[in-house]
């Protein structure tokens, strides 16, 4: 269990820092002006060729590694609400890096989703272990 939550939280900090990078690099991008085609190439242009974004995809692409991980050892019915922590780590990454300002009641929505992160979790560690069948004795033969 805790090499499942290690695993998680690292991924959960990578999917974070994915967000702000990529919100980072849009912003250096600039905001779409019309939506003609020659203003969206000039934004998937941009894009393609912003280290920001490129560095935000990467820890994406870390943080959708972990999931496959954990998702061949646990059940989805555990893990993928554990992955809406995301929201939570990336309220304050919000807040920390990219200077937003977070209202209480976003921060009621993240309490609530601690909140359902904490009975999941509670759910997983209560759940009852499958009984492991003894080995059978070895059959003696006769000599």
């Amino acid at each position: 269990m805790i090499k499942l939550l290690s695993i998680l939280f690292t991924g959960l900090l990578c999917e974070s820092a994915g967000v702000v990078l990529l919100k980072k690099g849009i912003m250096q991008i600039g905001d779409v002006q019309s939506y003609t085609a020659s203003e969206i190439l000039r934004v998937v242009k941009s894009g393609l060729t912003s280290q920001t974004i490129w560095l935000g995809i990467f820890f994406e692409a870390i943080f959708f590694i972990g999931l496959l991980v954990l998702m061949a050892e646990s059940d989805v019915s555990f893990l993928w609400p554990l992955t809406g922590l995301s929201f939570v780590f990336a309220t304050f990454s919000a807040m920390w890096f990219l200077n937003e300002h977070v209202s209480p009641v976003r921060w009621v929505g993240v309490a609530f989703i601690v909140i359902g992160a904490g009975f999941i979790s509670y759910s997983e560690h209560a759940k009852e272990k499958p009984v492991v069948p003894a080995a059978a004795p070895a059959a003696v033969t006769p000599k």
